[in-house]
C-alpha cells in the first residue's frame, strides 16, 4: 500500500485512459446517431435540392426518386 504522496501506479493509469476511451467513444455514437437522424429529417429537402442543382447544370434529374424519406425509412423497417 502507497502513502498519500506517492505517485500512481500503471495499472490505475491503464485503468482511467481506458475509460477515458470509451467515453470517448460514447460521444461519437451519440454524434453519429444525431447526424443520422438530421439527414433523415432533412433528406427529402437535400434531394429536392441536388434535383434543382442538376437541372440548373443542363443535367437529368430523373435518376432522382419519386419516394419520400418516410416512405424508404418505413421499407427499411420492413
Amino acid at each position: 500500500m502507497g502513502t498519500l504522496g506517492e505517485p500512481m501506479n500503471h495499472q490505475n493509469t491503464k485503468k482511467k485512459s481506458g475509460q477515458a476511451m470509451v467515453e470517448y467513444i460514447i460521444i461519437v455514437v451519440i454524434v453519429a446517431i444525431a447526424a443520422i437522424a438530421v439527414f433523415g429529417i432533412f433528406s427529402d429537402r437535400i434531394r429536392e435540392m441536388i434535383g434543382g442543382a442538376t437541372e440548373e447544370l443542363g443535367g437529368d434529374a430523373s435518376g432522382t426518386t419519386s419516394e419520400s424519406s418516410v416512405e424508404m425509412m418505413q421499407d427499411l423497417g420492413n
